[in-house]
């Protein structure tokens, strides 16, 4: 490719991020992590509405947080926030309702679970965490704003009060409550159109000001590199199963010919994800 190509092909792929960035809402999870990513007053606004705790303070939040598990599946979390009580909460924003299943709000609370304790600390010491899933439709199907799931004792009713809770946010309500409003707002594309100036404003950055534009720009850039690192690598992944089924190379000479870490290779035959 000459270099005017390459030229063309930068300036088109530039056109084509800034239309998509017209059409970004906050149920996008790529503009929803780079709207609240560093500045936990955003969170903390979205928080209080949708947990009902108006006197909420957000100190910490980080966004696209990967937790680890050596042996098994590990997560990456959209927004993990923590607030002035230690209370750790993870959002996620789903917009396919499979996403959003039943058992991705579990396994996201117990990877939590296993990254907020150290190893001399008391299990008492567990703080308490928030899986909230805000989903572009109402995936339980009941019509509410809110589902709260907490464990209980069965034969009463009582909350059984382990510090584990989960949410579902309906992004399909709409009404003149708060979360009403918050959730068309989180359905906007255009900020002019939004209730909340606080969640307008910032939304507005990203899309209107130079500098949020070129942000936005770079994440996408970036997120198509990483996009085309990662065809990469599943076609190296494809070639060292094939060579591993055939059994006549040794390890070594697979990692060597395909691309791969030994330990990389090493799992694969181990059939463990990598």
């Amino acid at each position: 490719m000459t270099t005017t190509e390459q030229i063309d092909q930068k300036h088109q792929e530039h056109q084509e991020d800034l239309q998509r960035l017209r059409g970004f809402r906050l149920l996008d999870d790529d503009f929803l992590t780079k709207c609240f990513d560093g500045d936990p007053k955003y969170i903390q606004f979205v928080l209080r509405i949708v947990m009902e705790k108006p006197d909420l303070e957000v100190e910490d939040v980080r966004t696209q947080v990967f937790v680890e598990n050596l042996l098994n599946r590990s997560v990456r979390l959209d927004v993990l926030a923590t607030d002035s009580t230690g209370q750790t909460i993870n959002v996620e924003i789903q917009r396919s309702d499979k996403g959003a299943g039943r058992k991705r709000a579990r396994y996201n609370s117990s990877m939590m679970d296993a990254n907020l304790l150290h190893k001399s600390e008391d299990f008492d010491q567990l703080p308490e965490t928030w899986v909230i899933f805000i989903t572009e439709r109402d995936v339980i199907g009941k019509g509410l704003p809110r589902y709260l799931v907490e464990r209980c004792f069965l034969g009463t009713g009582e909350i059984f009060g382990d510090g584990s809770h989960i949410l579902y946010v309906n992004g399909a309500y709409r009404d003149e409550t708060p979360i009403g409003k918050l959730m068309h707002d989180f359905s906007c594309t255009d900020p002019a159109n939004m209730y909340y100036n606080e969640l307008a404003e910032r939304v507005r950055f990203f899309k209107e000001d130079k500098e949020g534009i070129l942000i936005m720009c770079k994440a996408m850039e970036d997120m198509r590199n990483e996009s085309m690192l990662e065809g990469e690598k599943r076609g190296m992944k494809a070639a060292a199963e094939r060579m591993l089924a055939d059994g006549t190379l040794a390890l070594e000479k697979i990692a060597e010919y395909v691309g791969l870490s030994l330990e990389e290779v090493k799992k694969l035959q181990a059939g463990q994800s990598m």
